[in-house]
């Protein structure tokens, strides 16, 4: 293989959630596609887990939600927090205007190998493993390719769209020469699982805080998924307290881990996420595109990040479909998916800022819980209806898309 040069109309780097659902949506409407994935595989040390309403409604768009949903998976219709010993619920999705009014848990390797198997039904899409994209290929000013790596040898792909879809810590993005400002994060968060005895109904998807501690628990019915949040760069001096002192903490935080915790014997177990928020001035060149994290880095604030690059996915298909599939894909279709999708994106990193900010890093450094609920949560309690709010906001999002190309006729 080293040294062959391939042909398609669109080569996509990353075969995460934006990268599978746009190299899916653009095979479905005609465009061939080749999405390359550095790994052998799905699976990721940090991989989120929830699939939102929004994604729940891309896929009844294209006829896979019943599909999908046989999968093993949970279903969230209310989140809930444990804020200083009172119970808090902070979302109520049942209202939601969607097919399904519900978070989903579920592996998303899971995820991934479902919307490839759907993808690789169409002979126009190929799904290539353990091939990275290593640079850009260019004529003049524009991306006309891309150079690619195999445990096999090397190749080159040459494309009309070059679409990096290869995340936060993208290569093709640098490679091309494209800027992105780092906005920065006060925290990074822990990521860790312990067993959870499945006929145990009494705690729920949602999150403790205490002083000075905020622990997400997601019910994956045998096992809880948690995040643990620290300041940005502490986990040195957590690590200097021992995993005992670790253990102890959490049962504190989470009364219903502290039987469970006692499975986390050494820090290996224990996966750091480094957040960062970021984005790009730009999202494009001529020849290049880029989505999801590699436009834009998403605080895990929320879990919206991978439900904000499908929909970048769903909006790039919608604009660059007929396009690509006619031959006639100029720059001006690019800088409208940066117009349709860089005010959703800014609108939530605002929002997940804020959020940092003023709630989770004061939360940290605190040492001793208020008197009162903070009024926003103690409007929670009382107000059912405004639980509905965050649940939007969370669930469908800003600006969210739906599938508007067509499937094109068998060749």
């Amino acid at each position: 293989m080293d040294g062959a040069s391939l042909h398609t109309q669109c080569c996509i780097a990353g075969g995460g959630p934006a990268g599978l659902m746009l190299g899916y949506l653009l095979a479905r409407a005609g465009v061939e596609v080749i999405v390359l994935e550095k790994h052998a595989d799905f699976l990721r040390d940090f991989r989120g887990d929830t699939i939102h309403p929004s994604t729940l409604t891309v896929l009844n768009d294209l006829g896979l939600l019943d599909a999908f949903l046989e999968l093993p998976h949970q279903e969230v219709r209310e989140l809930v927090g444990d804020v200083y010993g009172e119970q808090v619920p902070i979302a109520d999705f049942s209202h939601i205007d969607a097919p399904r009014p519900f978070m989903v848990l579920i592996p998303q390797w899971d995820f991934l190998d479902f919307i490839a198997a759907q993808a690789k039904r169409l002979p126009n899409f190929s799904l290539r493993l353990g091939a990275k994209a290593l640079g850009v290929i260019e004529e003049g000013s524009a991306v006309v390719g891309v150079n690619v790596q195999t445990a096999e040898g090397g190749f080159a792909v040459h494309a009309d769209l070059i679409v990096a879809a290869d995340g936060r810590h993208t290569t093709l993005r640098d490679r091309a020469g494209l800027a992105s400002t780092d906005l920065g994060a006060p925290i990074d968060v822990l990521w860790f699982r312990v067993p959870r005895d499945p006929a145990d109904d009494r705690s729920q998807t949602g999150g403790s805080i205490r002083p000075g501690a905020f622990l997400v628990t997601l019910n994956r019915n045998d096992y809880w998924q948690c995040a643990y949040l620290i300041p940005k760069g502490s986990l040195d001096a957590l690590r200097a307290l021992g995993i005992v002192a670790f253990r102890a903490r959490l049962g504190e935080i989470a009364p219903f881990l502290a039987s469970a915790v006692g499975t986390l014997t050494g820090w290996d177990q224990i996966k750091l996420l480094s957040v960062q928020i970021s984005r790009m001035p730009r999202w494009w060149r001529d020849g290049l595109l880029c989505i999801g994290d590699a436009a834009h880095a998403m605080s895990p604030v929320g879990g919206v990040g991978i439900n904000l690059a499908i929909q970048d996915a769903v909006a790039a298909s919608n604009l660059l479909a007929a396009p690509l599939r006619e031959r006639r894909l100029r720059s001006a279709d690019l800088a409208a998916v940066q117009a349709r999708r860089d005010w959703p994106a800014r609108v939530t990193q605002r929002a997940q800022i804020a959020i940092q900010n003023e709630v989770l890093a004061p939360v940290l450094a605190g040492t001793a819980a208020p008197s009162t609920l903070p009024l926003p949560l103690r409007m929670l309690q009382r107000l059912p209806m405004l639980r509905r709010l965050p649940a939007r906001l969370i669930g469908i999002g800003v600006r969210p898309e739906r599938v508007e190309t067509a499937a094109a006729p068998p060749r």
